[in-house]
């Protein structure tokens, strides 16, 4: 019988144990929370009930619920809140993987269903790790920029998330008091008796164990220093100087694409985007200011002819990478909105809209106050040159703490209103 899978000898590797699996299964309770939670924010940076242009997740009920406004300070947040998801997302693929490893010959214990608890465990359990594939795959192709999976990733990992940590909490419930207990036990030294786990007819510790390569201490160093090497090589993405030559395994890593003031990270370009040189020529190119006092058209002069003003803001993508400080200059939302008919310090939301003709966030919402922070601007100016095609000429949007597709390139027509 240990020629099948079913059969406890089949799996001879020594290094199997619940003492092994319960260290791994509580480092993963940890991380998981912590990225569910950041998860959750990344949601609400969207301000998501501000407009349907926001909210790609349409249809999702009560998982929506929206957490609160979106906050401009401090101006880094989003790259704190973001950078920490998709670093410790990466991260912990190791020890998800060891995790899985650890627990493969209790996937083919017989008979599949002993009870009705014991249905919804493997139930549970199979929804558990479904979903943690599904949410790491997905995650790690958005931060390779990698979209090969149908549909947007935006609803496809929300919706994921809910299922996977469902599951996670229906597992923790029923396996954390076990986890606990073999922890404790470690402390008595290797040649404690191990604890079946909760299965006496189907243990992780195989009863004819193969030769041992590796000590179990020894595979946990092995999962903890591959984690360390991810986490090496990714993280340089959200920070700036040396560290981001470090993140190889980033696509925003390594040095600075290009040198000059706008030598620092993008993701989408003008051509790929379908902008042309001639419609954001100074010759064609308006901005459409609308509100109460009408249509305003603006040439890129008649900007520069406004009171112009400088903030020092980074920008940070859902793809977990972010630019140090960039000194931009340009016309205050709050001032646009005075033109629109608006008070400057009631003005209230905005509708804007970009030159792209395709892709997601061609047109985003800005609650009233990110328009109302003096730091908000329109601007046509970043490190003391004209924007580059590229990072949006001939005026994009820079808002302290939003996510990077909020900063929207390429500005069409700005329309001031309660959303």
């Amino acid at each position: 019988m240990a020629r099948f899978p079913s059969s406890p000898g089949f799996w001879r590797s020594p290094v199997r144990g619940p003492r092994f699996t319960s260290v791994l299964g509580l480092v993963l309770l940890a991380g998981i929370t912590v990225l569910f939670l950041t998860g959750l924010l990344s949601y609400a940076a969207y301000n998501p009930d501000l407009s349907p242009v926001n909210d790609k997740t349409p249809g999702k009920g009560l998982l929506g619920f929206y957490l609160f406004p979106w906050p401009t300070d401090p101006p880094w947040l989003y790259r704190l809140t973001q950078g920490v998801h998709v670093t410790l997302g990466v991260t912990l693929v190791p020890v998800l993987l060891a995790k899985l490893w650890s627990v493969v010959p209790k996937l083919f214990a017989l008979p599949p269903v002993r009870s009705l608890a014991h249905a919804l465990e493997r139930v549970s359990l199979l929804l558990l790790v479904g979903g943690a594939l599904f949410e790491f795959v997905t995650g790690l192709l958005n931060v390779q920029l990698d979209y090969v999976f149908p549909g947007s990733f935006y609803p496809l990992h929300f919706y994921g998330a809910w299922v996977f940590f469902a599951a996670f909490l229906a597992h923790v419930a029923l396996r954390a008091p076990a986890a606990l207990r073999n922890v404790r036990r470690m402390r008595e030294g290797e040649g404690a008796q191990e604890e079946a786990g909760g299965e006496p007819d189907f243990p992780l510790v195989t009863p004819r164990p193969a030769d041992a390569t590796v000590s179990r201490r020894g595979a946990l160093w092995l999962v903890g220093g591959g984690s360390l090497l991810l986490f090496a090589t990714t993280v340089g993405q959200n920070t700036d100087g040396f560290l981001r030559r470090t993140a190889l395994l980033a696509p925003h890593g390594g040095a600075d694409p290009g040198s000059g003031p706008g030598g620092f990270q993008i993701n989408k370009t003008a051509a790929s985007r379908g902008i042309t040189a001639r419609e954001t020529s100074e010759e064609v190119w308006r901005l459409a200011v609308t509100g109460p006092a009408g249509t305003v058209r603006l040439s890129r002069a008649d900007l520069l002819a406004l009171p112009l003003h400088s903030a020092a803001l980074p920008i940070a993508c859902v793809e977990g990478w972010s630019t140090s400080d960039q000194w931009w200059r340009g016309v205050r939302l709050r001032d646009l909105a005075v033109l629109a008919g608006y008070d400057a310090d009631t003005a209230p939301d905005v509708l804007v809209e970009s030159l792209q003709r395709h892709g997601a966030f061609r047109t985003a919402a800005l609650r009233a106050n990110q328009v109302r922070d003096p730091r908000s601007l329109l601007a046509l100016d970043v490190n003391g040159e004209p924007l580059t095609p590229d990072h949006g000429y001939p005026a994009r949007i820079i808002v302290p703490a939003a996510p990077g597709v909020l900063n929207t390139k390429w500005v069409a027509e700005l329309t001031f209103a309660d959303l």
